[in-house]
């Protein structure tokens, strides 16, 4: 639901799926946050001109959550668990969704994705915000 031709945060949405198929509860989602990873080379050559060349690799970034059950707790003790039975990590996907100002809607899936967890701080009267920040091999535009 843009307003007035802007994207508002309310426009989009975000959808984890875990190796097996099913989807990561997230809880309440309240922010999302991505970028690209890049190198940047400069490469002067005798003449004095400098090609500037750009390397891509990959994408990082957040969603944040206010914790509603313990899901996310579970997913990663199950993570932890696997690993120090010297299991591997299979990757996940994030579905990026966006309704558009023109009412079209775009989609990204970010590939190859490893999570890491800010499980919150437990205070009185205060919600439990949560933190996945994730690290994506590249990012697809599906739609």
């Amino acid at each position: 639901m843009p307003q007035q031709g802007y994207t508002i945060g309310r426009d989009v949405s975000v959808v984890v799926t875990l190796p097996n198929g099913t989807n990561l509860p997230l809880g309440k989602v309240t922010s999302f946050e991505s970028k690209p990873d890049t190198t940047k080379t400069k490469v002067k050559g005798l003449d004095g001109v400098v090609d500037n060349l750009r390397f891509w690799e990959g994408w990082t970034g957040t969603i944040k959550t206010e914790r509603r059950n313990a899901d996310l707790d579970n997913y990663f003790a199950g993570l932890e668990a696997a690993y120090w039975a010297g299991q591997s990590e299979d990757y996940c996907t994030i579905q990026e969704t966006i309704a558009e100002n023109n009412g079209t809607v775009t989609q990204f899936r970010y590939e190859r994705v490893i999570f890491d967890y800010d499980a919150g701080t437990y205070e009185s009267d205060k919600t439990v915000s949560q933190t996945l920040s994730f690290t994506a091999a590249k990012r697809i535009k599906q739609a």
